[in-house]
């Protein structure tokens, strides 16, 4: 959530990276990046993405949790993902909506990107997460 506590700065682009690491670019379909929760010089965040299936009507939902941190030796950035099951995908919307209702309010809507497979579409989006992150030195929201 954005703030006076700074977080970590690059964690957003970092964290949408990892996911493209485990999950193959051409597959990501929609992504959706809930705010980032901070304490200082610590940080936590969601990542969701529709990713395709041979069904064209239908996504999965993989999930990534990161937690970073920065510390006197470096930064400590770890992650964890889930493939949460698959649906129809225009119920997607309505499961992050439903997301952000049962937050009650707490830190916000999650920004949300169409790359519809497309790794050139992914680029676009991580340059532009990486430039805010340089711009506000952390102030991605």
């Amino acid at each position: 959530m954005a703030g006076s506590d700074p977080g970590v700065p690059d964690s957003m682009p970092r964290a949408l990276r990892a996911l493209a690491a485990a999950v193959d670019p051409g597959r990501l379909d929609t992504l959706w990046l809930f705010p980032p929760l901070r304490s200082g010089r610590k940080e936590t965040g969601v990542l969701a993405a529709g990713c395709l299936v041979a069904e064209p009507d239908r996504r999965v939902l993989v999930t990534l949790a990161y937690r970073s941190e920065e510390t006197g030796a470096g930064i400590e950035f770890n992650t964890a993902i889930h493939e949460e099951g698959e649906a129809p995908r225009d119920r997607l919307p309505r499961i992050m909506a439903g997301v952000v209702r049962r937050m009650d309010g707490a830190g916000g809507d999650p920004r949300r990107f169409d790359v519809e497979g497309d790794p050139a579409r992914l680029d676009e989006v991580l340059a532009e997460l990486d430039a805010e992150a340089a711009r506000e030195d952390g102030g991605f929201w």
